[in-house]
């Protein structure tokens, strides 16, 4: 990643840290001055998007450790780690308050909402989608899992907050929208988590690739060498930017292996220039021959 810019991730992580704590302060005193659990749930969350700052910027600095004799394909996996622990803090989060909402809603608690607390959440809905659309974009620019899963949690609290501001407006007509929306905000919270868990979990255990980049693979490969016959067994082994490629290619029996040798060191130039991934590729025989002359 030496080519990248790391330091845009380093900017979107400390920028996250100060914005997210001063937005905490602000929303979880309004919350707490006029008892409202769906803003201080909000609040909380916020809060919980420090802490998966903090998470993003100690993984993403481990990460990009260069490798060594433990690690020989270096350590591009402290990403994905550094996402299902922002996924699972997102998780704990939102239960509780989904619990509390229940407890709420039981007892029919009402909240008067003012104008000050409506003005306050609603400039933190713009900023909050600022700071998500900066996120999204480095996440991008340095292809960072977990900056990209940071970005989410930047966005569902805005979302989340949207839900806060319009259920406010309408408060003094519904006695429990409070605990309402402090349930709607706690789910929305845990689908977060869901979705960050599901994506990353499955990067870690190694998920196939698709049928499009296999169809690539097989195009460029002809593209260099006709006579390859069935290209087989391609497994691809992600460690954060370093993709390892493993996959068997049959040649003709008769062929000389210096000459094989050579086809298959071409493919591996290819497909790193390409694709920037390191292949290894094993060769195998086929019956059919090639005709002479």
């Amino acid at each position: 990643m030496a080519d990248k810019p790391k330091h845009l991730a380093y900017i979107a992580g400390v920028l996250s840290l100060i914005i997210n704590i001063f937005l905490f302060a602000v929303k979880y005193y309004i919350g707490s001055r006029i008892d409202s659990i769906a803003m201080q749930a909000d609040a909380w969350h916020t809060l919980s998007d420090t802490l998966t700052s903090i998470v993003f910027l100690v993984g993403f600095w481990f990460s990009n450790k260069k490798a060594d004799k433990e690690h020989p394909f270096g350590h591009g996996r402290a990403e994905p780690i550094a996402a299902i622990v922002i996924g699972t803090l997102l998780a704990v989060v939102g239960a509780g308050f989904f619990n509390e909402s229940i407890i709420r809603l039981k007892s029919f608690q009402m909240v008067h909402y003012t104008r000050m607390a409506i003005l306050i959440f609603s400039v933190s809905v713009l900023i909050k989608e600022a700071m998500a659309l900066f996120s999204f974009w480095v996440s991008k620019k340095i292809n960072s899992q977990a900056l990209h899963a940071d970005a989410w949690h930047h966005r569902s609290d805005a979302i989340t907050t949207v839900i806060i501001v319009a259920g406010a407006l309408v408060g003094k007509y519904i006695l429990w929208i409070d605990s309402i929306m402090g349930i709607a905000v706690s789910l929305f919270i845990i689908y977060t988590a869901y979705t960050i868990l599901k994506e990353n979990i499955s990067s870690l255990l190694g998920k196939g690739q698709d049928a499009l980049f296999e169809k690539n693979l097989r195009k460029l490969i002809k593209e260099i060498t006709p006579v390859a016959s069935t290209v087989h067994h391609c497994h691809l082994h992600q460690y954060g930017d370093h993709i390892e490629l493993t996959c068997h290619i049959k040649f003709p029996g008769n062929m000389e292996i210096t000459e094989v040798h050579d086809i298959v060191t071409k493919i591996e130039k290819k497909i790193q220039k390409k694709m920037n991934i390191t292949a290894t590729i094993h060769m195998e025989p086929f019956e059919k021959k090639i005709k002479a002359g």
